[in-house]
């Protein structure tokens, strides 16, 4: 981190401010504090000694070798993205002479910014866009066009709730003037301007001019969070994710191009070891050491690595340090957070319908909180309701369609349904959000096998023992039934031996590996070559427990023992070509 990077950074905190991106602002403001005090004093000192930050720091030379006139082949096959030379002319960084024409604008328009803004902080958006709509200045003409988009968000979410429980209600709110909000900045070239223009572009399902709109953003000013946010939510998947990270016009070992790759990674509910990396370097004392967002990026990590140990322990530090935001708990009961809290509350105690109604109000307080719809979800197939729970996961799925616990659910509500072949669908997008999850794959292997379809429900299985714990046997003996199914005993054998396998280094009772056990004897008894030492083993271990199989396994031990009388069994090894068989 350099004094450079240091000044932007605390330049962007007034920058989202003036022009009312309240996230963004707390959020530059959260890590600007989070770096070390003897650090960021010293490295702002530096910088006023060698420039003045009274308008905000920028790259002021192009790079290149990033620009759109020549993308990454694998990154523009990739995503389709539109790209289009010789847009980079708009940043203001590269003419002096714009910059200051650009402050000269905003001198003339300091009174109407000085209201705006008053208006803005008082949420009264009729107000700014009526005061600043007459403006020259880049920064009145985005306060403008973002106050008259939040206006109609706020009209189009109050006629939603309005319609609410009724048969025309559409499943999100729908804005009707973002079509013309389009129009005004569609020949934008200022960065801020092109981030709204993307925010249009993309509640428009134009993801392709969404995504160049905001790399041309980003070439402008990076340190807007916002508009780096907005294209998280455009990334579909990690292959994506893949494709666009070299179009970015920064190097790859940036802070921003960091916490967008974990931000992004935890969206997509895949992140790996090379994320929990990043998080450390960004920890790091030449970093943001103490900062608790990026702690909780971390703690998320973990969390979907299935490491709860250490992601209780991270989020535990970041409660230590950063406590405040949580007094809600204690204090507001109409937090959907609190009426989420209290619906797990009554699902831990089976009390399904309380927990509905909780979810049901959180949903109500705020129709994006995702967790809440799924969680209702959850609760209806417990209640055995599949319509109200389809309908539940279909809202969360409207929220976000990255979230493969949604996907997941409408499977599992199908099969209630026994309406596989729908089940089918919505569990292969959730294994496509998480190619790596052991139960996606097992549920998707079970739909399979429901419809007769055994080869595709054994490739399932097979996938799902990639991510299963080594010392799993369930899908390793509902594999050998399926190879049973198929005929292929030798297959069938071979799954049931690595049970037997596990469960003896496991010092399991005999009770839990009899069954294979008895099918490997037999399945070695009845093929040429097959190893009959192995099987007279396999056999007695169970003939002498107290499994149920135990009469089953003499009776074969018994035509074993005849057969080795007169015919000695050889041990198999790779130089012996003479085995001792029998027929079945």
């Amino acid at each position: 981190m350099d004094a450079r990077l240091v000044a932007d950074l605390r330049q962007s905190i007034q920058d989202c401010t003036e022009r009312g991106l309240s996230v963004a602002s707390k959020w530059s403001s959260e890590l600007y504090y989070a770096i070390p005090s003897n650090k960021r004093d010293t490295l702002i000192s530096e910088t006023f000694s060698t420039f003045s930050t009274s308008t905000p720091a920028r790259s002021r030379s192009p790079r290149p070798s990033l620009s759109f006139a020549d993308p990454s082949p694998v990154s523009s096959a990739a995503l389709c993205i539109p790209v289009t030379p010789g847009k980079q002319t708009h940043l203001p960084s590269h003419f002096p002479d714009v910059r200051v024409q650009e402050a000269e604008l905003e001198t003339q328009d300091e009174a109407a910014l000085f209201a705006a803004r008053a208006f803005m902080s008082a949420k009264e958006f009729t107000r700014v866009e009526f005061t600043v709509k007459n403006c020259k200045s880049a920064k009145a003409q985005f306060i403008h066009v973002y106050s008259c988009f939040l206006a109609a968000e706020r009209k189009a979410q109050r006629d939603w709730y309005r319609q609410n429980n009724t048969r025309g209600q559409p499943p999100v709110p729908v804005n009707r003037l973002l079509t013309t909000l389009l129009d005004m900045v569609k020949n934008a070239t200022d960065p801020w301007l092109l981030f709204l223009k993307a925010v249009f572009l993309s509640r428009l399902n134009r993801r392709e001019e969404a995504i160049e709109s905001i790399i041309r953003s980003i070439s402008g000013y990076h340190w807007n969070w916002s508009v780096w946010t907005l294209l998280c939510n455009c990334v579909g998947d990690g292959d994506e994710l893949t494709a666009l990270l070299p179009l970015l016009p920064l190097p790859a070992t940036h802070p921003l191009i960091l916490m967008f790759q974990i931000r992004t990674m935890n969206e997509l509910h895949s992140p790996s070891e090379n994320e929990l990396a990043m998080c450390d370097r960004l920890l790091g004392d030449d970093c943001f050491r103490d900062s608790a967002w990026v702690m909780s990026l971390r703690a998320c990590a973990l969390y979907h690595l299935h490491d709860f140990g250490q992601a209780e322990k991270q989020f535990e530090k970041i409660l230590a340090i950063a406590p405040h935001p949580h007094e809600f708990l204690e204090l507001d009961k109409d937090r959907p957070e609190v009426c989420c809290l209290v619906g797990n509350h009554y699902s831990l105690r089976a009390e399904h319908e309380k927990a509905v109604k909780y979810f049901r109000r959180a949903t109500e307080l705020d129709r994006t909180y995702l967790s809440a719809w799924t969680l209702m979800g959850h609760e209806y197939v417990e209640m055995k309701n599949s319509h109200a729970a389809i309908e539940a996961y279909r809202r969360a799925v409207d929220v976000n369609r990255k979230d493969y616990r949604a996907w997941y659910g409408l499977g599992q509500a199908y099969e209630l349904l026994s309406m596989h072949r729908y089940a089918l669908y919505y569990y292969q997008h959730a294994t496509a959000l998480r190619p790596y999850d052991v139960r996606l794959w097992q549920a998707q292997g079970a739909c399979y096998e429901e419809i007769g379809r055994l080869k595709e429900a054994v490739e399932c299985l097979k996938r799902a023992l990639l991510g299963a714990d080594p010392r799993e046997t369930t899908i390793h003996m509902k594999l050998a039934k399926l190879h049973e199914e198929l005929e292929d005993q030798a297959e069938a054998a071979a799954y049931h031996r690595r049970v037997v396998e596990i469960c003896r280094i496991e010092e399991r009772p005999v009770q839990d590996y009899a069954k294979s056990s008895i099918f490997v004897a037999r399945h070695n008894m009845v093929i040429t070559g097959g190893d009959l030492l192995l099987a007279k083993d396999y056999l007695e271990r169970v003939a002498n427990s107290n499994a149920e199989e135990v009469a089953q396994a003499s009776d074969w031990l018994k035509k074993l023992k005849s057969v080795l009388i007169t015919r000695p069994a050889i041990p198999i090894t790779e130089e012996t070509s003479d085995r001792c068989t029998i027929d079945e």
